[in-house]
């Protein structure tokens, strides 16, 4: 089984990248997965990825220095514990990886589909830049699972 996870928050600009990415996508959902928009309910999270899952493919905000809207793919280090427990108000990936392991969970493979923000003052609404990028996100997180659940097939 397949997850892919919208996180962020809307009430943050751009943050809420990963929620409208999941939003889009659930207009019409890939047959391989089930999408979910966890937005900041990071124990959430972290309890759906205990279930038996081959693939979590995350959309999320990531400031990585590019032009606001660049998308990244990222398959993050998830080895070995990261912080405190996750907190039910926040999210922060690391600590839902270390609160998976403290559950007794096992971690599947994880891929990051980032967007570079623009803003991410407080308020609702996303910058144009980062508006724009949601189409493509979804096309390249429906790329990935094609091609993911290829190589588990093969």
């Amino acid at each position: 089984m397949t997850l892919v996870a919208g996180i962020g928050n809307l009430f943050f600009g751009d943050d809420g990248f990963g929620v409208e990415v999941a939003r889009e996508l659930s207009r019409q959902p890939p047959a391989e997965a089930t999408v979910t928009d966890f937005g900041i309910r990071a124990l959430h999270l972290a309890y759906e990825l205990c279930y038996e899952h081959s693939l979590c493919i995350v959309a999320d905000c990531v400031s990585r220095g590019g032009s606001p809207g660049t998308l990244y793919v990222i398959e993050p280090d998830v080895d070995g514990p990261r912080g405190d427990l996750a907190d039910a108000h926040g999210m922060n990936l690391e600590i839902v990886f270390t609160t998976v392991a403290m559950l007794g969970g096992v971690l599947p493979k994880i891929l990051i589909v980032g967007c570079e923000p623009e803003q991410i003052e407080p308020g609702i609404g996303l910058s144009a830049s980062v508006q724009r990028a949601i189409p493509a996100a979804a096309s390249l997180i429906r790329d990935l699972l094609i091609r993911q659940l290829g190589k588990e097939s093969s």
